[in-house]
């Protein structure tokens, strides 16, 4: 399964890596530290599936890549998604992380 976040102001996200209270996504576009972002969360494979996020944003950095890295805390999200989101990112914690 492939989550993507559409921004509601533009630009989209995945999801890198998920905590208790800490979320960490690679993103198009910005976000300062202290805003809200707010997007809706999408499964490729089930266009159907669409659940509004919203993201308390802690920090934002440039990559190399020209993307960027937004840490922050998931605001108003279900137990069961986040559920979910943490056992499919924990099938794919290699893939995430990449080499060493």
């Amino acid at each position: 399964m492939k989550m993507v976040i559409r921004w509601r102001t533009g630009g989209e996200a995945r999801i890198v890596s998920m905590g208790l209270r800490e979320l960490v996504m690679r993103s198009t576009v910005p976000s300062p530290p202290g805003s809200r972002i707010e997007g809706i969360l999408e499964e490729d494979a089930t266009p159907s599936l669409r659940v509004a996020l919203r993201v308390k944003v802690h920090g934002c950095k440039r990559q190399p890549e020209g993307d960027f890295v937004i840490e922050g805390r998931p605001l108003d999200l279900p137990r069961e998604l986040r559920l979910r989101l943490e056992s499919e990112l924990g099938e794919k914690k290699e893939e995430v992380r990449g080499p060493s």
